[in-house]
């Protein structure tokens, strides 16, 4: 059992009434950190609410039913609450109701049904976290940095989630095949009432060759034979299900400038690259760059969400090409970070950027380096 940075900031926040939302994909070990968390707290309890009697007594809304099911408990967790119907009512009326006095800790593994049903029922109640697979951080403090250093590869290749970490490779491999098919977002499939889960497969295919590129809802809707307004939906449920995320190109409107573009990446590597069927060699791999680059930026989103940070990110493109790999503003400064693989020569700066914008700080990031992602 890894120890998780987000234990830290969660237990900081069990003296308060709110109610705590914990999202994250599946697998990445939501179950496991509340069930840690709460083993060390007397009066304290998780409920699957993929068990038929615990969902039927939440959805019923019922005061005494509730008091029966939660008992003398302080301490309580709804384990996979999306599956309870109106779950954001249900967290409600336990906030809301002098009935109760029992800290609530809900987990969900689909953030658009969660933030659907929870955001307006539970405005101002509710503080809400995300569990990603294991940050590199959380690796170097679990293992070792030198392990990490030594595992580099393995890590872009076959990613972190918590699972298979230890296992040997063919067993990664397996597992991620597995993991990357319709298990990823059967939420999606359940609950938008997808009938053909073939097209979120070439989508997601789609983008798993374009990461490190721009990419364009208009190419994917013509590659994969849906309208983009489609695309747009699938992205969408795609973000809110932890699979990718996106980063909006900056500009000031100055007139190089690519001013709507953006870049999609992927929380886990390892999905990414089951999704392609490819775990050769990262070092005779024409997507490297690519790769680098999504660890670098997910790995850096992770450090930013875990820890409460909360800089605006982008990349910065122009029209002839300078290029910026990911440019973060904080409280109106510019932070630029470049990232290859193996780094050679000095880095600088586009000279376009320069006559626009200052950088506070400007980061080239290599394999051997990249600690400093965490400064």
């Amino acid at each position: 059992m890894y120890n998780r940075n987000l234990e830290k900031v969660i237990k900081s926040r069990f003296d308060g009434k709110e109610i705590i939302i914990l999202y994250g994909a599946r697998q990445t070990g939501k179950t496991t950190l509340i069930t840690k968390l709460l083993s060390e707290i007397d009066n304290s309890v998780v409920f699957n609410c993929e068990r038929p009697d615990i969902k039927a007594v939440l959805e019923s809304m019922n005061i005494t039913q509730l008091k029966l099911l939660f008992g003398n408990f302080k301490y309580i967790a709804l384990d996979e609450a999306q599956q309870v119907e109106n779950i954001g009512k249900v967290l409600k009326l336990i906030y809301d109701s002098p009935e109760f006095d029992a800290k609530i800790i809900a987990t969900g593994s689909s953030s658009f049904e969660l933030a659907g049903r929870i955001t307006e029922p539970l405005t101002g109640r509710n503080i809400k976290y995300e569990l990603f697979p294991l940050s590199i951080n959380e690796i170097i403090e679990n293992k070792s940095w030198l392990w990490a250093k030594e595992n580099l590869e393995e890590l872009l290749l076959f990613g972190s989630y918590p699972g298979i970490i230890n296992k040997p490779i063919i067993e990664k491999q397996l597992f991620l095949e597995n993991l990357s098919g319709d298990y990823l977002y059967r939420d999606i499939l359940v609950l938008e009432n997808i009938k053909n889960p073939s097209y979120l497969n070439k989508l997601l295919k789609a983008i798993a060759y374009q990461i490190g590129s721009q990419v364009s809802y208009n190419e994917l809707a013509k590659m994969i034979g849906v309208s983009m307004k489609t695309v747009e939906h699938y992205i969408d449920l795609l973000e809110k299900s932890f699979v990718i995320f996106s980063l909006p190109s900056f500009s000031r409107n100055a007139r190089n400038e690519l001013k709507k573009s953006k870049k999609i990446y992927f929380y886990d590597l390892g999905i990414r690259n089951a999704l392609i069927s490819d775990f050769s060699s990262i070092e005779m791999r024409p997507d490297k760059g690519g790769i680098w680059e999504n660890f670098c930026i997910a790995e850096r989103l992770k450090y930013n969400k875990i820890w409460g940070l909360s800089p605006q990110m982008y990349f910065w493109r122009t029209y002839d090409g300078a290029e910026i790999d990911l440019l973060e503003v904080k409280n109106g400064k510019l932070f630029t970070f470049e990232f290859k693989y193996k780094a050679k020569g000095k880095h600088k700066l586009p000279l376009s950027f320069n006559e626009n914008y200052k950088s506070e700080r400007d980061i080239l990031i290599d394999k051997d380096n990249f600690q400093l992602l965490f400064e």
